[in-house]
């Protein structure tokens, strides 16, 4: 916590959620706005699946902004339901909520999110997203018309979370709306998270990267050992898949995948601690992990 006196009386803190449906840039936005990786990213819907923090200090103010989930109408499976709770349950300790949806594509699952957050009586941004993608401007301005008429959305804005495009106005509307307050978190804090958390999803992202059509919903990292000794990270991580066909897919024939994945989660772990690393990994067999309420527990996915 930050106990510096020293910040002026417009100073701003809040909490701003990201919530949308998989898939819509949640976390690619959170990455642009901090100017460093913090949450994961991959082409997989449903890469994230815990909220994250990434806080965000500037001289005019401090924003917490909280990456979600994709909330999904359909949830099967014990994860699914986790990742749902833990979206929803973050829309409502904060002061306000970003709804994020693709700029040329409104579906089902916008709906139910939007109803989602309807209810939580925070106000809300609506924002377009992967306005890059879209040729045609023109019918932006329209679609922006239609949601401006419902009357849902505190204001309304369009970005490209992928180049940048419309962030910095979006990141002052932000500031506009938070109540004046000194700032929570030192002002050198990215995130809320331990290394040790942070550790585990650059690895999972690698795996899903690397495995991206066969089991990247099967696989979870769990950090075994996290020591520094000698200048040296050490890192240890087991990575538990549900089958042990599925565990012979992450080892690859004769180690290759495995030897491949754990190369580059190394450079993107001295990257983000900078520091030399030490990385071994294990692949182990934890069945139905995903489908047992127990087992999400014990791997981290705590509410």
């Amino acid at each position: 916590m930050n106990s510096n006196n020293t910040h002026p009386a417009d100073y701003r803190f809040g909490y701003v959620a990201i919530v949308g449906r998989p898939n819509v840039g949640k976390s690619t936005l959170l990455n642009r706005i901090l100017g460093q990786k913090v949450s994961i990213v991959t082409a997989k819907p449903q890469t994230t699946r815990q909220r994250l923090a990434g806080i965000k200090t500037t001289d005019k103010g401090q924003v917490v902004y909280v990456d979600t989930p994709g909330i999904h109408h359909s949830a099967k499976r014990a994860l699914n339901r986790y990742m749902n709770r833990v979206a929803q349950a973050s829309c409502r300790d904060v002061d306000l909520v970003m709804l994020l949806v693709e700029a040329d594509k409104w579906t089902r699952q916008d709906d139910f999110v939007a109803r989602v957050v309807r209810v939580t009586n925070v106000p809300v941004l609506l924002v377009l997203n992967k306005i890059d993608a879209v040729p045609d401007k023109a019918s932006l301005l329209i679609r922006v018309e239609q949601y401006a008429d419902t009357g849902e959305y505190d204001s309304i804005l369009m970005i490209s979370a992928k180049n940048g495009s419309g962030v910095g106005e979006l990141e002052r509307r932000i500031m506009q709306r938070l109540p004046f307050s000194r700032p929570f978190y030192d002002e050198d804090q990215f995130t809320d998270r331990s290394e040790r958390f942070l550790a585990a999803e650059m690895i999972r992202e690698q795996l899903t990267l690397r495995l991206h059509q066969e089991l990247p919903y099967a696989l979870t990292v769990q950090i075994e050992e996290f020591k520094r000794e000698k200048g040296l990270l050490r890192i240890g991580a087991i990575i538990w898949v549900e089958r042990d066909s599925q565990k012979q897919i992450a080892i690859g024939k004769k180690g290759i995948v495995l030897k491949q994945v754990g190369s580059k989660a190394r450079i993107v772990l001295q990257e983000l601690f900078a520091e030399k690393i030490f990385l071994r990994l294990w692949v182990k067999v934890s069945r139905d992990w995903s489908d047992n309420d127990k087992l999400i527990e014990r791997f981290g996915y705590t509410d």
